[in-house]
């Protein structure tokens, strides 16, 4: 039996996100509500070199007030139409590189219980200069590229905390553990 929404009303709204509280009725037939965060899509590249360095970006997180290591990554905004046209953007901005072969590789549902929020997943290779355009300015954020088994190392160490990072480092190690058994 699932949860029944009976009705929904937005409490708080911004350019980023919505607030929302619905009038529910939860599967044991009790009247309840449930207050809950309606953001928009995201995406996270992992950008892999011809030498399997990772390529991370050093960015200043706001909400957990400091800079962490970090997949590009970025919202999914409506003139992108889809997130692979987002992945793309989010690539060319943060880093200033373009790929000539995407993939993607997962989904990752963040804090279920506050949002409805999905990051796309993508694997990107065949990485090259972006061209100039609108897209390709100079990034702020610091760029890096570490071998594969070090961005993991980050991962284990609390070095990479970003979820869309490690989930799509951590796929696609199960995914070469897999080939190789």
């Amino acid at each position: 039996m699932a949860w029944q929404l009976l009705e929904s009303s937005v409490v708080y709204s911004n350019p980023w996100f919505d607030v929302r509280n619905d009038v529910v009725l939860r599967p044991d037939g009790v009247p309840d509500s449930f207050t809950h965060i309606i953001a928009p899509g995201s995406v996270t590249v992992l950008a892999l070199d011809e030498n399997d360095h990772v390529v991370l970006t050093r960015q200043w997180v706001y909400i957990h007030g400091g800079t962490e290591w970090r997949l590009p990554a970025g919202v999914v905004r409506p003139a992108d139409g889809d997130p692979g046209a987002a992945a793309r953007r989010e690539l060319t901005e943060e880093t200033g590189l373009a790929a000539s072969s995407w993939h993607k590789i997962g989904v990752i549902h963040g804090a279920d219980s506050v949002s409805n929020h999905v990051d796309h997943l993508f694997l990107a290779t065949g990485l090259s200069p972006a061209p100039t355009g609108p897209d390709s300015t100079k990034s702020t954020f610091a760029v890096r590229r570490v071998p594969f088994t070090e961005a993991l190392a980050l991962i284990r160490t609390g070095q990479l905390p970003h979820a869309g990072s490690g989930h799509a480092l951590l796929l696609t190690a199960l995914e070469r553990a897999a080939e190789v058994a």
